[in-house]
């Protein structure tokens, strides 16, 4: 941490971290919620840096502050300063710093020992990971590839309907794969982001070698989290396979004919995903994806793309949940905006945001007018019979 220290304090607290490009509303997750500067970007960084500097000293409250950040990259978009692109590391190296002084907040503690433990973070059996599967096969050595799940789409109730339609989809296409059920282990994306590095060494080294042993060349994940973390953060484990999101693949089976898809009546919106969109940049494959479905109308919301909203569950705030509890919840706001573009469907392409947005719409009482729905399942829900 220490390294950026002599870079925080070029950070004047301008502001423009809190907003998304027109400046229509707040798009920091946290400063929506919570509405004090300390919780915006600037904020946070001028606390760290009063921190460094022993002129604050920690408390559990300064923890959440820090922690209450979802890394959604918002800041980095938006920030006219050459520094944009280290805004994140700056916050997850205090997040580490924190950690190797043990000085974390409890639900973050939590959230750790569960990974350690029982390899993901919702504190389940690691023997019921593949009990969603139903026959799903086992990756073997020659498949083309590895359908990394991971733990929302392992054990969430609603990830699970994610995880079967794309494994139904790549069969009923053709596709060679299999699942890695109880052996799977946890990403670590979010452990990397909350600043757990040892942990995140042990899980990045684990999976690479298992994928080595297995011989898997190409992998394809159902979340963005696990995506960014395999393809940017596994390099130092020594990785050395193609990484893809499960849009990039079906986008690309529908292309080849090798998904036929039918009528799908149906107003759609779509929400980007941070580590998705912002992180790597694809923002255009799940689009492709809704449009090539006959009768489907894909209704964008205001903010899109690179502003869209962060429904709020990254960094592991699908589980700790740290910024609910009010109508401002950035997931309360999300779906509120979803259903003012007049459409029934809400369609994700992460779990966290199923999770997320699913609770959100219950919240709501928006149950009866809007449903939230993985891509893979509208997918399946609009195959062809042909």
């Amino acid at each position: 941490m220490q390294q950026y220290a002599s870079q925080i304090h070029r950070c004047f607290r301008c502001g423009y971290c809190k907003f998304p490009t027109d400046y229509s509303s707040f798009n920091c997750p946290s400063y929506r919620r919570f509405r004090f500067d300390s919780y915006s970007t600037g904020g946070r960084l001028w606390l760290i840096y009063a921190w460094l500097k022993g002129e604050v000293e920690w408390s559990e409250h300064l923890a959440d502050i820090l922690y209450a950040c979802t890394t959604c990259k918002n800041c980095t978009e938006q920030c006219p300063m050459k520094f944009a692109g280290d805004i994140v590391d700056w916050i997850v190296g205090a997040r580490s710093d924190m950690v190797e002084k043990g000085k974390i907040p409890p639900r973050v503690a939590r959230f750790f020992e569960a990974v350690h433990g029982y390899g993901n973070p919702l504190k389940l059996l690691r023997s019921d990971r593949d009990a969603w599967a139903d026959g799903t096969k086992r990756y073997e050595p020659g498949d083309e590839y590895l359908f990394y799940v991971g733990c929302l789409g392992s054990y969430d109730e609603n990830a699970q309907k994610m995880s079967k339609s794309l494994a139904e989809l790549l069969n009923k296409a053709g596709v060679s794969f299999g699942i890695l059920g109880s052996e799977e282990e946890c990403c670590g994306n979010e452990i990397y982001m909350l600043g757990e590095m040892g942990l995140f060494q042990v899980l990045a080294e684990k999976n690479t070698q298992q994928f080595k042993e297995l011989g898997v060349k190409k992998i394809v994940t159902l979340s963005p989290h696990a995506y960014n973390v395999m393809r940017n953060n596994y390099s130092a484990a020594g990785a050395n396979f193609q990484v893809y999101h499960y849009t990039q693949l079906l986008s690309d089976l529908i292309k080849k004919n090798k998904i036929k898809l039918s009528q799908n009546k149906a107003k759609v919106t779509y929400q980007d995903p941070c580590f998705l969109g912002r992180y790597n940049k694809i923002y255009d494959e799940p689009r492709q994806i809704l449009q090539s479905i006959p009768g489907i109308e894909l209704i964008e919301m205001e903010r899109n793309r690179q502003d869209a909203f962060c429904c709020g569950g990254g960094s592991g705030n699908f589980v700790m949940d740290l910024l609910a509890g009010s109508e401002d919840s950035p997931g309360r706001v999300r779906v509120r905006e979803a259903y003012e573009t007049g459409a029934d469907t809400l369609a994700v392409a992460c779990p966290s945001c199923l999770t997320i947005f699913t609770d959100a719409v219950k919240t709501e009482d928006l149950d009866e007018k809007l449903t939230v729905k993985g891509i893979s399942q509208i997918v399946m829900e609009s195959l062809s019979s042909k």
